[in-house]
């Protein structure tokens, strides 16, 4: 893989950038200290912006290394981050890369997770390199699956009492998308807009 950091990605809403130390108020008021966030998460609620600011001062350091790949999903319309997307877990020798995000409640069911979410896809497998994409949830949680659906991950299966989060061992549902597929469904893509949309009598 290319690896190229946690470089500035920008969609229709939302400005995808690395965090900076000043964010850690966004950090705590906008999703880490809701119990309703954290529930299916694997790191606790945070119990004061403190926290969030000891957070923050392990993740900005690792910037430094062109493999640490973790941004601040800002929106646009108020300039605060409302939540984080990264790479949570990666195998150089597979090009493999999983995917972990959270969206504080204010902003859930808005799109905001999947327009996130398809960036980073994007980003991984046409600029890093990387050939397949995953990213798992609880089962008990299907939003989350449905927003990994929206962005061409396919399921794979789930494999039973086989991780812990805040609510204990779960059953985590595995999805993914290889480079190949992802690179088919956007030429198809590319295609259907460049046609023309033909005239019909009625």
């Amino acid at each position: 893989m290319q690896h190229k950091g946690s470089k500035k990605i920008e969609t229709k809403r939302l400005i995808l950038r690395p965090f900076r130390m000043e964010d850690d108020i966004y950090i705590y008021n906008n999703w880490a200290n809701d119990n309703e966030v954290t529930h299916f998460l694997r790191w606790p609620t945070h119990s004061s912006v403190e926290v969030s600011r000891k957070l923050l001062s392990e993740w900005i350091p690792k910037y430094e290394n062109n493999d640490y790949y973790s941004w601040a999903i800002e929106l646009k319309s108020i300039s605060e981050p409302i939540g984080s997307i990264m790479v949570v877990r990666q195998r150089e020798h597979l090009k493999l890369m999983e995917i972990g995000y959270w969206v504080g409640k204010k902003w859930w069911n808005q799109g905001f997770a999947s327009e996130a979410l398809g960036a980073i896809v994007h980003f991984l497998i046409c600029e890093v390199g990387a050939n397949r994409i995953q990213a798992s949830h609880d089962t008990r949680n299907p939003g989350s699956g449905r927003v990994m659906e929206k962005c061409g991950l396919k399921y794979e299966g789930t494999m039973r009492q086989s991780d812990i989060n805040n609510q204990g061992i779960f059953d985590c549902a595995l999805y993914a998308i290889i480079a190949d597929d992802y690179k088919g469904l956007q030429a198809c893509l590319s295609l259907q807009e460049s046609m023309p949309i033909p005239e019909i009598d009625l």
